[in-house]
Protein backbone atom coordinates (compact mmCIF):
# COMPACT_ATOMS: atom_id res chain seq x y z
CA UNK A 1 0.00 0.00 0.00
CA UNK A 2 0.99 3.23 -0.98
CA UNK A 3 2.17 5.77 2.16
CA UNK A 4 0.51 9.23 1.72
CA UNK A 5 2.60 10.66 4.76
CA UNK A 6 1.30 14.16 3.41
CA UNK A 7 -2.23 13.58 4.35
CA UNK A 8 -1.95 11.26 7.37
CA UNK A 9 0.20 13.97 8.86
CA UNK A 10 -2.32 16.48 8.38
CA UNK A 11 -4.85 14.58 9.56
CA UNK A 12 -2.96 13.91 12.65
CA UNK A 13 -1.95 17.71 13.34
CA UNK A 14 -5.54 18.24 13.01
CA UNK A 15 -6.96 15.69 16.15
CA UNK A 16 -9.50 16.51 18.87
CA UNK A 17 -9.40 20.13 17.04
CA UNK A 18 -12.77 20.91 17.41
CA UNK A 19 -13.60 20.23 14.51
CA UNK A 20 -15.09 18.50 11.79
CA UNK A 21 -12.49 17.22 8.99
CA UNK A 22 -13.74 16.69 6.14
CA UNK A 23 -11.62 14.64 3.36
CA UNK A 24 -12.97 15.76 -0.32
CA UNK A 25 -11.39 14.91 -3.51
CA UNK A 26 -12.26 12.96 -6.93
CA UNK A 27 -13.63 9.50 -6.25
CA UNK A 28 -11.48 6.80 -6.63
CA UNK A 29 -8.48 9.46 -5.92
CA UNK A 30 -7.72 7.28 -2.45
CA UNK A 31 -9.56 9.40 -0.02
CA UNK A 32 -11.22 5.88 2.10
CA UNK A 33 -7.71 4.28 1.74
CA UNK A 34 -6.30 7.24 3.28
CA UNK A 35 -8.70 7.37 6.00
CA UNK A 36 -10.03 4.00 6.96
CA UNK A 37 -6.53 2.17 6.38
CA UNK A 38 -3.69 4.23 6.25
CA UNK A 39 -4.88 6.74 9.06
CA UNK A 40 -6.84 4.23 11.32
CA UNK A 41 -3.50 2.11 11.61
CA UNK A 42 -1.80 5.03 12.40
CA UNK A 43 -4.32 5.65 15.25
CA UNK A 44 -3.94 1.78 16.36
CA UNK A 45 -0.62 2.28 16.06
CA UNK A 46 -0.38 5.11 18.72
CA UNK A 47 -2.76 3.27 21.23
CA UNK A 48 -6.11 3.85 20.05
CA UNK A 49 -8.56 0.67 20.51
CA UNK A 50 -10.31 -0.70 17.96
CA UNK A 51 -13.53 -0.06 19.41
CA UNK A 52 -13.42 3.12 19.89
CA UNK A 53 -12.93 3.74 16.40
CA UNK A 54 -16.86 4.12 14.30
CA UNK A 55 -16.93 3.29 10.97
CA UNK A 56 -19.81 4.05 7.94
CA UNK A 57 -19.63 3.39 4.76
CA UNK A 58 -22.53 5.45 3.04
CA UNK A 59 -21.80 4.22 -0.54
CA UNK A 60 -22.18 0.74 0.95
CA UNK A 61 -25.73 -0.57 -0.07
CA UNK A 62 -25.96 -2.39 3.30
CA UNK A 63 -26.16 0.84 4.92
CA UNK A 64 -28.79 2.64 2.80
CA UNK A 65 -31.16 3.15 6.16
CA UNK A 66 -28.17 5.88 7.34
CA UNK A 67 -28.68 8.10 4.49
CA UNK A 68 -31.47 9.44 6.83
CA UNK A 69 -29.61 12.01 8.45
CA UNK A 70 -31.82 11.48 11.51
CA UNK A 71 -30.95 7.26 11.77
CA UNK A 72 -27.10 8.44 10.77
CA UNK A 73 -27.06 10.22 14.17
CA UNK A 74 -29.23 7.86 16.60
CA UNK A 75 -26.49 4.86 14.67
CA UNK A 76 -23.81 7.17 15.86
CA UNK A 77 -25.07 8.20 19.15
CA UNK A 78 -25.41 4.46 20.20
CA UNK A 79 -22.13 3.69 19.86
CA UNK A 80 -20.43 7.01 21.54
CA UNK A 81 -23.00 6.71 24.06
CA UNK A 82 -20.16 5.99 27.19
CA UNK A 83 -18.77 9.08 28.27
CA UNK A 84 -15.61 8.16 29.58
CA UNK A 85 -14.02 6.79 26.54
CA UNK A 86 -12.66 8.82 23.32
CA UNK A 87 -14.26 7.95 20.16
CA UNK A 88 -13.18 8.70 16.28
CA UNK A 89 -15.92 8.42 14.05
CA UNK A 90 -15.18 7.87 10.16
CA UNK A 91 -17.94 8.59 7.81
CA UNK A 92 -17.19 7.85 4.21
CA UNK A 93 -18.82 9.02 1.43
CA UNK A 94 -20.90 11.76 3.37
CA UNK A 95 -23.08 13.39 0.30
CA UNK A 96 -25.04 10.14 0.66
CA UNK A 97 -26.53 11.45 3.35
CA UNK A 98 -28.10 14.72 1.27
CA UNK A 99 -31.21 14.35 0.24
CA UNK A 100 -32.62 14.51 -3.38
CA UNK A 101 -34.42 17.24 -3.00
CA UNK A 102 -31.76 19.71 -1.61
CA UNK A 103 -29.77 18.62 -4.07
CA UNK A 104 -32.32 19.33 -6.99
CA UNK A 105 -32.99 23.16 -5.93
CA UNK A 106 -29.24 23.00 -4.61
CA UNK A 107 -29.90 23.81 -1.13
CA UNK A 108 -26.98 23.91 1.32
CA UNK A 109 -27.65 20.13 3.00
CA UNK A 110 -28.87 21.85 6.57
CA UNK A 111 -30.15 18.49 8.13
CA UNK A 112 -26.72 16.30 7.64
CA UNK A 113 -24.89 19.40 8.90
CA UNK A 114 -27.19 19.76 11.79
CA UNK A 115 -26.23 16.27 12.54
CA UNK A 116 -22.58 16.73 12.21
CA UNK A 117 -22.47 20.46 14.46
CA UNK A 118 -24.65 18.07 16.39
CA UNK A 119 -22.23 15.52 17.38
CA UNK A 120 -19.28 18.43 17.56
CA UNK A 121 -20.66 19.58 20.79
CA UNK A 122 -20.08 15.85 22.46
CA UNK A 123 -16.50 16.37 23.82
CA UNK A 124 -15.36 12.77 23.17
CA UNK A 125 -15.81 12.57 19.62
CA UNK A 126 -13.12 13.23 16.66
CA UNK A 127 -15.29 13.85 13.38
CA UNK A 128 -13.88 12.54 10.48
CA UNK A 129 -16.12 12.13 6.57
CA UNK A 130 -14.86 12.05 3.28
CA UNK A 131 -17.02 13.41 -0.05
CA UNK A 132 -16.47 13.93 -3.21
CA UNK A 133 -18.31 16.92 -4.38
CA UNK A 134 -17.26 20.68 -3.41
CA UNK A 135 -20.34 22.60 -3.67
CA UNK A 136 -21.63 20.41 -1.01
CA UNK A 137 -18.85 20.01 0.89
CA UNK A 138 -15.89 22.49 1.00
CA UNK A 139 -17.83 25.48 -0.32
CA UNK A 140 -20.09 24.79 2.81
CA UNK A 141 -17.81 24.23 5.69
CA UNK A 142 -16.96 27.86 7.15
CA UNK A 143 -20.69 29.03 6.59
CA UNK A 144 -22.80 25.70 7.77
CA UNK A 145 -20.05 24.53 10.52
CA UNK A 146 -19.64 28.31 11.68
CA UNK A 147 -15.72 28.34 11.97
CA UNK A 148 -15.67 24.50 12.89
CA UNK A 149 -14.53 22.55 10.06
CA UNK A 150 -11.38 21.82 8.65
CA UNK A 151 -11.07 20.32 4.76
CA UNK A 152 -8.56 17.95 3.67
CA UNK A 153 -8.27 17.64 0.01
CA UNK A 154 -6.92 14.83 -1.32
CA UNK A 155 -5.13 14.84 -4.93
CA UNK A 156 -4.30 11.54 -7.33
CA UNK A 157 -0.84 10.02 -6.57
CA UNK A 158 1.72 13.06 -7.03
CA UNK A 159 5.03 11.42 -9.22
CA UNK A 160 6.77 11.53 -6.38
CA UNK A 161 3.92 9.19 -4.35
CA UNK A 162 4.02 7.25 -7.70
CA UNK A 163 7.07 6.62 -7.86
CA UNK A 164 8.15 6.07 -4.30
CA UNK A 165 5.99 2.69 -5.04
CA UNK A 166 6.96 1.92 -8.87
CA UNK A 167 10.82 2.76 -8.47
CA UNK A 168 13.16 2.25 -11.58
CA UNK A 169 14.24 4.48 -13.61
CA UNK A 170 12.72 7.81 -12.88
CA UNK A 171 12.91 8.84 -16.72
CA UNK A 172 10.99 5.65 -17.56
CA UNK A 173 9.07 6.29 -14.27
CA UNK A 174 7.76 10.14 -15.71
CA UNK A 175 6.55 8.77 -18.87
CA UNK A 176 4.44 6.06 -17.81
CA UNK A 177 3.15 8.69 -14.95
CA UNK A 178 2.60 11.67 -17.89
CA UNK A 179 0.39 8.64 -20.26
CA UNK A 180 -1.53 7.13 -17.00
CA UNK A 181 -1.40 9.20 -14.15
CA UNK A 182 -1.67 8.86 -10.54
CA UNK A 183 -5.20 6.77 -9.98
CA UNK A 184 -3.78 4.56 -7.08
CA UNK A 185 -5.79 1.51 -8.06
CA UNK A 186 -3.67 1.95 -11.41
CA UNK A 187 -0.92 0.07 -9.01
CA UNK A 188 -2.77 -2.91 -9.31
CA UNK A 189 -2.96 -3.39 -12.77
CA UNK A 190 -0.41 -4.73 -14.87
CA UNK A 191 -1.07 -4.02 -18.57
CA UNK A 192 -1.58 -0.84 -20.67
CA UNK A 193 -4.74 -2.14 -21.83
CA UNK A 194 -6.37 -2.86 -17.99
CA UNK A 195 -5.04 0.41 -17.08
CA UNK A 196 -6.33 1.95 -19.93
CA UNK A 197 -10.05 0.27 -19.21
CA UNK A 198 -10.09 1.26 -16.07
CA UNK A 199 -9.79 5.06 -16.87
CA UNK A 200 -12.03 4.98 -19.57
CA UNK A 201 -14.69 3.20 -17.45
CA UNK A 202 -14.11 5.65 -14.41
CA UNK A 203 -15.80 8.49 -16.38
CA UNK A 204 -18.99 6.77 -17.47
CA UNK A 205 -19.45 4.59 -14.57
CA UNK A 206 -18.80 6.60 -11.89
CA UNK A 207 -18.00 10.41 -12.95
CA UNK A 208 -20.76 10.89 -15.41
CA UNK A 209 -23.41 8.35 -14.00
CA UNK A 210 -22.74 10.53 -10.24
CA UNK A 211 -23.28 14.33 -11.95
CA UNK A 212 -26.31 12.98 -13.59
CA UNK A 213 -27.36 11.66 -10.48
CA UNK A 214 -26.97 14.74 -8.27
CA UNK A 215 -28.46 17.21 -11.00
CA UNK A 216 -30.67 17.19 -13.70
CA UNK A 217 -28.69 16.87 -16.55
CA UNK A 218 -30.95 17.28 -19.74
CA UNK A 219 -28.18 17.06 -21.88
CA UNK A 220 -25.55 13.96 -21.40
CA UNK A 221 -24.12 14.06 -24.74
CA UNK A 222 -23.05 18.39 -24.28
CA UNK A 223 -21.60 17.17 -20.75
CA UNK A 224 -19.92 14.56 -22.64
CA UNK A 225 -18.52 17.09 -25.37
CA UNK A 226 -17.58 19.75 -22.87
CA UNK A 227 -15.59 17.09 -20.88
CA UNK A 228 -14.06 16.39 -24.39
CA UNK A 229 -13.51 19.81 -25.02
CA UNK A 230 -11.91 20.73 -21.95
CA UNK A 231 -9.32 17.87 -22.24
CA UNK A 232 -8.44 18.78 -25.28
CA UNK A 233 -7.65 22.59 -24.57
CA UNK A 234 -5.52 22.11 -20.90
CA UNK A 235 -3.36 24.85 -21.32
CA UNK A 236 -5.57 27.54 -23.40
CA UNK A 237 -7.76 30.25 -22.77
CA UNK A 238 -11.16 29.99 -22.68
CA UNK A 239 -14.77 30.42 -21.58
CA UNK A 240 -18.18 29.28 -21.82
CA UNK A 241 -19.30 31.27 -25.22
CA UNK A 242 -16.04 30.15 -26.97
CA UNK A 243 -16.77 26.24 -25.30
CA UNK A 244 -20.37 26.74 -26.26
CA UNK A 245 -19.63 27.53 -30.61
CA UNK A 246 -17.21 24.54 -30.08
CA UNK A 247 -19.59 22.47 -29.10
CA UNK A 248 -22.07 23.48 -31.52
CA UNK A 249 -19.94 23.06 -34.26
CA UNK A 250 -18.76 19.60 -33.63
CA UNK A 251 -22.43 18.03 -32.50
CA UNK A 252 -24.61 20.32 -34.45
CA UNK A 253 -26.44 20.93 -31.28
CA UNK A 254 -28.21 24.36 -30.13
CA UNK A 255 -26.26 24.73 -26.82
CA UNK A 256 -25.97 28.06 -25.30
CA UNK A 257 -23.39 29.46 -23.04
CA UNK A 258 -25.62 29.24 -20.34
CA UNK A 259 -25.94 25.54 -19.97
CA UNK A 260 -22.24 25.15 -20.62
CA UNK A 261 -21.39 27.52 -17.89
CA UNK A 262 -23.58 25.45 -14.97
CA UNK A 263 -22.18 22.15 -16.42
CA UNK A 264 -18.54 23.67 -16.03
CA UNK A 265 -19.82 24.47 -12.81
CA UNK A 266 -20.81 20.71 -11.96
CA UNK A 267 -17.29 19.16 -13.47
CA UNK A 268 -15.55 21.20 -11.37
CA UNK A 269 -17.77 20.56 -8.06
CA UNK A 270 -16.92 17.32 -9.04
CA UNK A 271 -13.18 18.02 -8.53
CA UNK A 272 -12.55 16.54 -11.92
CA UNK A 273 -11.48 19.75 -13.52
CA UNK A 274 -9.46 23.15 -11.90
CA UNK A 275 -10.32 26.63 -13.01
CA UNK A 276 -6.92 28.80 -12.64
CA UNK A 277 -7.60 32.41 -12.79
CA UNK A 278 -5.53 35.34 -14.92
CA UNK A 279 -3.77 37.72 -12.26
CA UNK A 280 -2.26 41.08 -13.77
CA UNK A 281 0.43 41.33 -12.04
CA UNK A 282 1.41 44.92 -12.28
CA UNK A 283 -2.20 45.95 -11.46
CA UNK A 284 -2.61 43.45 -9.21
CA UNK A 285 -6.23 42.26 -11.18
CA UNK A 286 -7.97 39.48 -11.81
CA UNK A 287 -9.46 39.22 -15.26
CA UNK A 288 -13.15 38.30 -14.89
CA UNK A 289 -12.35 35.65 -18.08
CA UNK A 290 -11.13 33.78 -20.39
CA UNK A 291 -9.50 31.13 -18.00
CA UNK A 292 -7.33 28.04 -17.85
CA UNK A 293 -8.86 24.61 -16.78
CA UNK A 294 -6.38 21.69 -15.75
CA UNK A 295 -7.44 17.91 -15.72
CA UNK A 296 -7.30 16.37 -12.15
CA UNK A 297 -5.58 13.70 -13.42
CA UNK A 298 -3.70 13.53 -16.58
CA UNK A 299 -3.63 9.72 -17.12
CA UNK A 300 -8.04 10.62 -17.27
CA UNK A 301 -6.88 13.64 -19.76
CA UNK A 302 -5.32 10.95 -21.98
CA UNK A 303 -7.75 8.59 -21.94
CA UNK A 304 -10.56 10.34 -22.67
CA UNK A 305 -9.13 11.38 -25.91
CA UNK A 306 -8.44 7.96 -26.85
CA UNK A 307 -4.42 8.62 -25.85
CA UNK A 308 -4.82 10.65 -29.32
CA UNK A 309 -3.65 14.22 -28.54
CA UNK A 310 -0.27 13.39 -26.36
CA UNK A 311 1.49 16.91 -26.42
CA UNK A 312 4.19 16.93 -24.19
CA UNK A 313 4.12 20.51 -23.35
CA UNK A 314 0.32 20.75 -22.09
CA UNK A 315 0.69 17.66 -20.21
CA UNK A 316 3.54 18.85 -18.13
CA UNK A 317 1.96 22.02 -17.64
CA UNK A 318 -1.01 20.01 -16.53
CA UNK A 319 1.03 18.08 -13.98
CA UNK A 320 2.87 21.04 -12.52
CA UNK A 321 -0.36 22.63 -11.99
CA UNK A 322 -1.76 19.70 -10.19
CA UNK A 323 1.75 19.29 -8.14
CA UNK A 324 1.70 22.89 -7.18
CA UNK A 325 -2.05 22.35 -5.59
CA UNK A 326 -0.97 19.36 -3.87
CA UNK A 327 1.58 21.28 -2.01
CA UNK A 328 -1.36 23.34 -1.06
CA UNK A 329 -0.59 26.23 -2.89
CA UNK A 330 -3.40 28.63 -4.73
CA UNK A 331 -2.46 28.94 -8.51
CA UNK A 332 -3.07 31.39 -10.58
CA UNK A 333 -2.34 32.38 -14.10
CA UNK A 334 0.03 35.36 -14.21
CA UNK A 335 -0.47 38.06 -17.09
CA UNK A 336 2.45 40.75 -17.60
CA UNK A 337 2.28 43.59 -19.98
CA UNK A 338 5.34 44.56 -22.26
CA UNK A 339 5.73 48.03 -24.16
CA UNK A 340 7.87 46.97 -27.17
CA UNK A 341 8.45 48.22 -30.29
CA UNK A 342 7.06 46.90 -33.38
CA UNK A 343 9.04 46.96 -37.04
CA UNK A 344 7.66 50.47 -37.90
CA UNK A 345 9.33 51.84 -34.42
CA UNK A 346 5.79 52.34 -32.38
CA UNK A 347 5.68 51.80 -28.69
CA UNK A 348 3.11 49.10 -28.55
CA UNK A 349 1.90 47.17 -25.20
CA UNK A 350 1.81 43.52 -25.28
CA UNK A 351 0.56 40.75 -22.14
CA UNK A 352 2.99 38.32 -21.99
CA UNK A 353 2.46 35.12 -19.79
CA UNK A 354 3.64 33.62 -16.84
CA UNK A 355 2.52 30.10 -16.06
CA UNK A 356 2.06 29.71 -12.92
CA UNK A 357 1.74 32.36 -10.07
CA UNK A 358 1.65 30.10 -6.46
CA UNK A 359 0.60 31.30 -3.46
CA UNK A 360 0.81 30.22 0.35
CA UNK A 361 0.40 32.71 2.78
CA UNK A 362 2.71 35.29 2.34
CA UNK A 363 4.78 32.94 -0.40
CA UNK A 364 4.54 33.72 -3.72
CA UNK A 365 6.51 32.27 -6.53
CA UNK A 366 6.34 32.56 -10.41
CA UNK A 367 6.73 29.82 -11.81
CA UNK A 368 7.58 28.45 -15.68
CA UNK A 369 6.96 25.45 -17.75
CA UNK A 370 9.21 24.84 -20.52
CA UNK A 371 9.37 21.16 -22.25
CA UNK A 372 12.77 22.31 -23.86
CA UNK A 373 15.49 25.46 -22.68
CA UNK A 374 17.63 24.61 -25.41
CA UNK A 375 16.72 26.98 -28.08
CA UNK A 376 17.73 30.45 -27.53
CA UNK A 377 14.49 31.64 -28.80
CA UNK A 378 12.55 29.92 -26.46
CA UNK A 379 14.64 30.35 -23.42
CA UNK A 380 14.03 34.13 -24.02
CA UNK A 381 10.64 33.93 -24.67
CA UNK A 382 10.26 31.92 -21.62
CA UNK A 383 12.56 34.84 -19.29
CA UNK A 384 10.95 37.73 -20.87
CA UNK A 385 7.74 37.77 -18.71
CA UNK A 386 9.59 36.86 -15.42
CA UNK A 387 12.80 39.67 -15.87
CA UNK A 388 9.52 42.25 -16.24
CA UNK A 389 8.59 42.00 -12.62
CA UNK A 390 10.53 43.84 -10.58
CA UNK A 391 9.17 42.20 -6.96
CA UNK A 392 11.51 40.11 -5.27
CA UNK A 393 9.68 36.81 -5.03
CA UNK A 394 11.37 33.74 -6.35
CA UNK A 395 11.26 32.96 -9.85
CA UNK A 396 11.39 29.36 -10.95
CA UNK A 397 11.68 27.62 -14.74
CA UNK A 398 10.94 23.53 -14.61
CA UNK A 399 12.28 22.60 -17.95
CA UNK A 400 12.76 18.44 -18.68
CA UNK A 401 16.04 20.03 -20.67
CA UNK A 402 17.77 21.11 -17.74
CA UNK A 403 20.08 18.81 -15.65
CA UNK A 404 21.47 19.97 -11.75
CA UNK A 405 19.86 22.66 -10.97
CA UNK A 406 21.28 26.39 -10.51
CA UNK A 407 20.25 29.80 -10.06
CA UNK A 408 21.42 31.94 -12.59
CA UNK A 409 22.88 36.14 -12.69
CA UNK A 410 19.11 37.37 -12.94
CA UNK A 411 18.42 35.04 -9.53
CA UNK A 412 16.03 32.43 -11.73
CA UNK A 413 15.81 29.35 -10.30
CA UNK A 414 16.69 26.22 -13.08
CA UNK A 415 15.35 23.34 -12.00
CA UNK A 416 14.52 19.76 -13.94
CA UNK A 417 11.35 18.94 -14.21
CA UNK A 418 11.74 15.52 -12.41
CA UNK A 419 13.98 16.99 -9.62
CA UNK A 420 11.73 19.57 -9.09
CA UNK A 421 8.36 16.61 -9.05
CA UNK A 422 10.19 14.43 -6.79
CA UNK A 423 11.44 17.26 -3.98
CA UNK A 424 9.01 18.87 -2.37
CA UNK A 425 11.10 21.66 -1.09
CA UNK A 426 11.95 22.37 -4.74
CA UNK A 427 10.46 26.04 -4.71
CA UNK A 428 13.01 27.02 -1.70
CA UNK A 429 16.06 25.55 -3.13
Amino acid sequence: MIQRERYINLLASKQWNGRVKVVTGIRRCGKSTILFDLYKDRLLTSGVKREQIVELALDDDANEMYHNPRELSLYVRERIANSDEKYYLMIDEIQYAISKEELRNHDAPVRIYGVLNGLLRMNNVDIYVTGSNSKLLSKDVSTEFRGRGDVVHVYPLSFSEFYSARGGDKRDAYDEYMMFGGMPYLSMLGSDDEKYAYLSDLFEEIYFKDIEERYTIELPGVLRSLTNSLCSSIGSLTNASKISRTIKGVQRADVDPETVDTYLGYLQESFLFSKAQRYDVKRKRYFEYPSKYYCTDVGLRNVRLGLRQMEKTHIMENCLYNELLARGYSVDVGVVALREKDSKGSIKQKNCEIDFIARKGNRKYYVQSALSMDDSAKEKTELRPLLAIKDSFRKIVVSRSYGKSWVDEDGILRIGLIDFLLDQNSLDR
